[in-house]
């Protein structure tokens, strides 16, 4: 029996401004994408990251009731969601690169405890933070 996770969620205030910029401003791909009535289930993966899914899910019912979905957009648009960390080869050019694509950086790459890392937001504003891995470049 194999056992592990498999989806991570993060909510987001529209699902499809969250879809394009994973999938094209970050180079994720979509692994899940139906309907269940108003209820959408959206998971996105990274391409060398097959095993895992990130979903990006709308706070609403029927997870929630309507006052606590309001409630979660205003403070996931304020960044009070647990950042994530995404883990690159060399964090300046993946820096560069995502700039490039529309990405705004709340923190530039900066060394720091043996490696280099920044800071980015996704457009609800879930905070990411963009670490090089120990040991590249």
């Amino acid at each position: 029996m194999s056992q592990g996770i498999a989806v991570v969620g993060v909510y987001v205030r529209d699902q499809e401004e969250a879809l394009q910029f994973y999938v094209a401003k970050l180079g994720f791909r979509v692994h899940t994408d139906v309907k269940n009535g108003e209820y959408r289930w959206l998971t996105v993966q990274h391409p060398d990251q097959p095993s895992f899914q990130l979903g990006l899910f709308t706070p609403q019912p029927p997870t929630v009731d309507a006052a606590t979905s309001q409630t979660l957009r205003e403070a996931v648009a304020k960044g009070a969601m647990p950042p994530l960390v995404l883990i690159v080869d060399d964090c300046r050019a993946t820096c560069a690169r995502m700039r490039a694509s529309g990405v705004e950086f709340t923190q530039e790459p900066i060394d720091r405890y043996g490696t280099v890392d920044a800071g980015f937001r996704d457009p609800s504003g879930n905070g990411w933070k963009m670490i090089q891995a120990r040991g590249a470049k």
